[in-house]
């Protein structure tokens, strides 16, 4: 949400560290738009689909919780590399 940038970019920071540390993940890349204030994208690659379960984790679900009202959108796409 406008003027919450901030507090949202702290709270996505926080997920780095741990969700690196999971069973799993191979990258896990945060990204700040350039063009859009307040868009923020995480890249991740994980060894295989069961890792997906990371947002039944205590540092995600904390995540969640505390990004409920400043939070406008969150879209996820799942990718699938086509060519390596």
């Amino acid at each position: 949400m406008p003027g919450q940038e901030e507090q949202l970019c702290n709270e996505l920071l926080k997920l780095i560290e741990p969700s690196r540390a999971e069973k799993g993940c191979i990258q896990y890349k945060f990204h700040k738009s350039l063009e859009e204030k307040g868009t923020f994208v995480f890249y991740e690659t994980w060894a295989d689909e069961k890792c997906h379960l990371h947002v039944n984790t205590e540092h995600y679900q904390t995540y969640r919780k505390n990004i409920e009202t400043i939070i406008d959108t969150m879209d996820v796409y799942h990718l699938d590399n086509m060519k390596s």
